[in-house]
């Protein structure tokens, strides 16, 4: 897999084992960065604008690599000691993914679980948005999203669903152990999901628009939510 970023880069650094090679613009400026691809001695390249531009769709900022594929975890690996954990259902959007790594990373939430079909999976967008927190974030790829929230309940959690038409979460009292489910962009949470949800909760609108972006939407409630 192609990733690209200097942020992206400069994760990755720490474990270069992963880095299989680097490719660089023949306009890349930075000269931390080149020296320690030299003084570690990680392949590289140097390419001509024109093709360097062809490689990948994005903002590069001039340096891409060529790393291992994503590894996702099994559901079975999941540590049930954890307080809070995400679970993605069926969301499309890569940047709206990159920026909930991103916004668990940053709140301290280790797990986010999606399921492998009909869904976003880490691709180079979702790792450039995601400013290098992927590193930190743990994902796991389920086959069944409703199996696996009803592996979490016999551990312990108690499932909230966010959706428009539900209690307000700044009113409710949260379980020590919970998980935060989100839906896609285009239809929410669906049927079956929902109806495994312990309780849905909402975020109160006083303007005119009535709904937020799922990346929005998902850091407010992180925040806001005590437990």
């Amino acid at each position: 897999m192609k990733v690209y970023g200097k942020n992206v880069f400069n994760e990755l650094k720490t474990n270069r084992d992963k880095i299989k090679k680097v490719y660089l613009s023949a306009s890349f400026k930075d000269e931390d960065i080149v020296r320690f691809i030299k003084e570690n001695k990680i392949p590289y390249v140097t390419v001509d604008k024109r093709k360097f531009d062809s490689m990948v769709d994005g903002n590069t900022q001039g340096i891409i690599l060529d790393v291992a594929d994503f590894q996702y975890k099994k559901l079975e690996e999941i540590d049930t000691l954890e307080k809070k954990i995400v679970i993605l259902d069926h969301l499309e959007d890569p940047h709206n993914f990159g920026a909930i790594i991103r916004t668990c990373e940053a709140s301290g939430i280790k797990s986010i679980i999606i399921p492998r079909d009909r869904s976003v999976q880490v691709t180079p967008t979702v790792v450039k948005t995601s400013t290098g927190a992927l590193e930190y974030v743990n994902i796991y790829q389920v086959s069944n999203l409703k199996q696996a929230i009803e592996y979490l309940k016999k551990r312990g959690y108690f499932i909230y669903g966010a959706e428009a038409d539900g209690r307000a979460y700044d009113e409710v009292s949260y379980s020590e152990k919970m998980v935060l489910v989100i839906g896609s962009e285009g239809h929410g949470i669906s049927r079956i999901i929902r109806e495994a949800c312990d309780e849905i909760i909402s975020i109160p609108m006083y303007g005119h628009v009535n709904s937020l972006n799922a990346s929005v939407s998902f850091g407010v409630l992180v925040y806001g939510i005590k437990n």
